[in-house]
């Protein structure tokens, strides 16, 4: 199929804020053709596509709902023209709980969020990435996907997943000219990941990115096509030592002094499932 003439049309998801609001931010900025803004919160969104002016646009959606990658697509065939060259599944969320206190219940939404959401958009808007080729796709995982922590083993189970179907992913496609990225951020101070306990201390504030950081990653996983990127690029070390020293890591993980690196979201000052997201 002839590749479409249009400017570039993206498609970034938890795009109200941190991380998401970031790359929407830094495409606009570089003159990327066309950005569509996906996330819950309406009015986030509209001020953000305002910011930007006619570079872009956005649809308020809850990805879990069965009919949202539909309604993704269907406005980015509207406003994109039947093209889409870069697809950030970003929109994720976590709710803090160890497995005996939270169970079955927290691992399924976490799931819902954070894999099944970007598998079912992916799914959707899969032929227009195609017929756009060559295209990207851009997959934000965590470091938790590599190493997990106590009472982060739902949120570090759904970015396993989401890493693996990754690699998975970028095989099946490369003959299809879509290609799939990956990035792997660490702590990443953010409205939904504030990060207090090590912002709070000098001898931890270091390990704290930024979501602008993050942003420059997920373009270097978009555009210029990098296979995997962690933020920041250090933290890929605590991931080779798990897979060296794997007694090691949990050895050190089950420190009491280990606690620290727990962080509390903003997920767990509501712990209802239907609560909003970024």
């Amino acid at each position: 199929m002839t590749r479409p003439t249009a400017s570039p049309v993206a498609v970034v998801t938890g795009a109200s804020s941190g991380i998401g609001e970031a790359v929407a931010r830094a495409l606009a900025r570089d003159g990327y053709g066309h950005v569509v803004l996906v996330a819950r919160r309406a009015q986030r969104l509209a001020d953000l596509a305002g910011q930007l002016g006619g570079q872009a646009s956005f649809v308020a959606v809850d990805l879990t709902e069965d009919d949202a990658p539909a309604r993704v697509l269907g406005h980015v065939l509207e406003a994109g023209g039947g093209r889409l060259d870069l697809l950030v599944n970003n929109a994720g969320a976590a709710w803090r709980s160890r497995f005996d206190e939270g169970g079955h219940a927290n691992v399924e939404r976490t799931m819902a969020v954070n894999f099944d959401a970007p598998v079912r958009l992916t799914e959707t808007l899969l032929p227009v990435l195609r017929a756009s080729a060559p295209s990207a796709i851009v997959n934000v995982a965590s470091t938790a996907s590599r190493v997990a922590r106590s009472g982060t083993g739902a949120y570090a189970a759904s970015k396993a997943a989401l890493a693996a179907w990754s690699d998975a992913l970028h095989i099946e496609e490369a003959s299809s000219g879509v290609h799939v990225g990956l990035v792997l951020p660490g702590f990443v101070r953010t409205e939904g990941f504030p990060a207090d306990e090590l912002i709070a201390s000098l001898a931890t504030r270091w390990l704290v990115s930024t979501p602008q950081k993050a942003a420059a990653a997920v373009l270097d996983a978009g555009l210029n096509r990098v296979a995997e990127r962690y933020v920041p690029r250090s933290y890929g070390l605590a991931a080779a030592l798990r897979v060296v020293a794997p007694r090691l890591v949990r050895r050190a993980l089950c420190s009491p002094r280990a606690d620290r690196f727990t962080t509390r979201t903003s997920a767990d000052a509501d712990q209802s499932i239907d609560r909003p997201r970024h």
